[in-house]
């Protein structure tokens, strides 16, 4: 896992593998494509909103916990890739 992992993985080796569903069976059971939680799983699509209510419901945890384990990712990912030599503090 990373180092925060992303949403996708999280679900992947804590509920999936735990529970001994696959991601078609997680979609079905929220009410989405196949391909759209595969994309989740494989860290290629965030979780939105949307999804983490679905999620919320279908996993446990709160849409907000789902949601803040996706912006603590996206701010790993991106401390990992942003430039900010050139950037000075104005205040």
């Amino acid at each position: 896992m990373f180092n925060p992992p992303h949403p996708g993985e999280f679900i992947s080796e804590v509920y999936l593998a735990e529970l001994g569903i696959s991601g078609r069976e997680l979609a079905a059971g929220i009410g989405v494509s196949a391909s759209t939680v595969h994309r989740v799983l494989n860290g290629l699509s965030r979780i939105t909103p949307e999804m983490a209510l679905k999620l919320s419901k279908a996993l446990g945890r709160s849409a907000e916990s789902w949601l803040q384990m996706q912006d603590a990712y996206d701010l790993w990912l991106a401390r990992q890739n942003v430039d900010l030599t050139n950037i000075r503090a104005i205040a």
